[in-house]
């Protein structure tokens, strides 16, 4: 569960998988009011919640063989 600074309480879930671009456009819908491509060395200066970062990382460490379910 998070609790946000606003009041709003919700609980998380979160997909993270590492992937490369083939075509397309990114556009933003009613669930997203930004789409860009980021650099991974950038990450540290989104705002997010830290559980979300955490998750990120988990999605880019290269060390990792499987998925990381937790």
């Amino acid at each position: 569960m998070i609790a946000y600074s606003d009041g709003e309480v919700r609980q998380q879930f979160n997909v993270c998988l590492r992937a490369r671009t083939v075509g397309g456009i990114a556009r933003v819908t009613d669930e997203a009011r930004e789409v860009r491509w980021v650099s991974p060395a950038d990450i540290d200066t989104l705002e997010m919640h830290p559980t979300q970062r955490l998750r990120i990382r988990h999605a880019l460490d290269t060390a990792r063989s499987s998925p990381y379910l937790g």
